[in-house]
C-alpha cells in the first residue's frame, strides 16, 4: 500500500508539472529525475550485481550544458561466495556535466556525461569488516532524451565508474522519467511586427511613364555555431513574407552564411541549416508557400566583413535575401 501511495505521489506531481504551457527548455531550465539503474559490480569483492533507484535536480547553464547533482540508494544487493548472502546497503552522491547534442525543442537530444560521485556500502562481514565502504569514483557515460512534451522527458543510457580506489570499472544501464521546467533558450516569441520599409523606386530611363521596380530585402544575423533564428528578427522576415503576398508572382533565394571559424564541410551544412531555418519560418509562420523559396548555403566561402575580428564574425553569421516586382 505504501508504494503504491509513492507511485500515485510521484505520477501526480508529473502530471501537474507539466501541465503549464508557459514552461520551456534550454538555458535556465531546471530538470528534476526519478531514474533507475541496472549495477554491474567489479570493483568490489564478493557483491553480486545489483539495483539502484534515485532522483537528482539539474541547471542548464547554456543551452546544451547542464550540471546536475544526483543520489541513489542501493537496497537490492548482496554479497555472494561464500559470505552467507548478506544483504548489502548503499548511497550514492554525484556531481555530473551533461552536454546535449542537436537544438533545444527536437524530440531526440543524444548526451554524453561526464563528473565524480562517492558510493557508501555496508561491507561483508565474512571479509572481516565491519562499518561502511566509502569509495570515489570518476564517471561517464552517454545516452539520450526523449521530450515526450515540452516538459517531460524519459531518459535511456550508460554509465561507467571507474573506481579510483583500484582502478577497476562498475557499470550501470539507466533509465530514467522526469520534468522540464523554466528555462528561456531557443524560444521564438514573435515580436510586435516592425513597420514596413518604404519601397525604393527606381525611375525608368524612358521618359514615357513606365512601372516602377520595387524590392525589399533580409538580412538575419545568428549567434556563433547556432542555427536558430533570434526573436529579434522575426519582424524582418514578416516584412518579407507580406511583400511576398502583395506581389504573388514573386519568389526569392534564401542564402546562408558563416564565418571562418571551424572546418569548411561543417559550415557549408551549418549555412544550409540556417537558410532552412528562415525558409520555414516564411512557410510555416507566414503562410509563403515553400515552391516560391529556394534556400542554399554557401558556407564561409561569400564574407562581407573581415573574419579576423569578432565584430566581423558576427556580420558574417547571416541569411540574405531580397524580392523585387513591378509596381504599376
Amino acid at each position: 500500500m505504501k508504494l503504491k501511495n509513492t507511485l500515485g505521489i510521484a505520477i501526480g506531481s508529473l502530471v501537474a508539472a507539466t501541465s503549464f504551457g508557459v514552461l520551456a527548455q534550454g538555458q535556465g531550465a531546471v530538470e528534476g529525475e526519478a531514474f533507475y539503474q541496472k549495477n554491474y559490480n567489479d570493483s568490489v569483492k564478493h557483491v553480486e550485481d545489483g539495483r539502484t533507484a534515485g532522483a537528482s535536480i539539474g541547471y542548464f547553464l547554456t543551452d546544451d550544458v547542464e550540471l546536475i547533482l544526483g543520489y541513489g540508494k542501493t537496497n537490492y544487493t548482496r554479497s555472494n561466495d561464500g559470505t552467507g548472502s548478506q544483504k548489502i546497503h548503499g548511497d550514492d552522491a554525484s556531481l555530473s556535466a551533461m552536454y546535449h547534442f542537436r537544438d533545444v525543442g527536437d524530440a531526440i537530444r543524444p548526451y554524453v556525461s561526464g563528473g565524480f560521485s562517492h558510493q557508501s556500502l555496508t561491507n561483508v562481514a565474512a571479509d572481516g569488516h565491519s562499518g561502511r565502504d566509502g569509495s570515489t569514483f570518476a564517471t561517464i557515460g552517454a545516452g539520450a532524451k526523449w521530450y515526450i512534451t515540452n516538459n517531460l522527458y524519459a531518459r535511456a543510457g550508460v554509465e561507467a565508474d571507474y573506481k579510483l580506489d583500484n582502478g577497476k570499472w562498475d557499470y550501470a544501464p539507466t533509465i530514467g522519467l522526469g520534468v522540464n521546467f523554466g528555462g528561456s533558450g531557443g524560444k521564438h516569441e514573435e515580436p510586435a511586427p516592425a513597420p514596413a520599409p518604404a519601397p525604393v523606386a527606381e525611375e525608368a530611363p524612358a521618359p514615357a511613364p513606365v512601372a516602377e521596380t520595387v524590392r525589399v530585402q533580409l538580412d538575419v544575423k545568428f549567434d556563433f555555431n547556432k542555427s536558430v533564428v533570434k526573436p529579434n528578427s522575426y519582424g524582418d522576415i514578416k516584412n518579407l513574407a507580406d511583400f511576398m503576398k502583395q506581389y504573388p508572382q514573386t519568389s526569392t533565394t534564401v542564402e546562408g552564411h558563416t564565418d571562418n571559424v571551424g572546418p569548411d564541410a561543417y559550415n557549408q551544412k551549418l549555412s544550409e541549416k540556417r537558410a532552412n531555418a528562415v525558409k520555414d519560418v516564411l512557410v510555416k509562420q507566414y503562410g509563403v508557400g515553400a515552391e516560391r523559396i529556394k534556400s542554399v548555403g554557401y558556407g564561409e566561402s561569400r564574407p562581407v566583413a573581415d573574419n579576423k575580428t569578432e565584430a566581423g564574425r558576427a556580420i558574417n553569421r547571416r541569411v540574405e535575401a531580397e524580392v523585387e516586382a513591378q509596381a504599376k
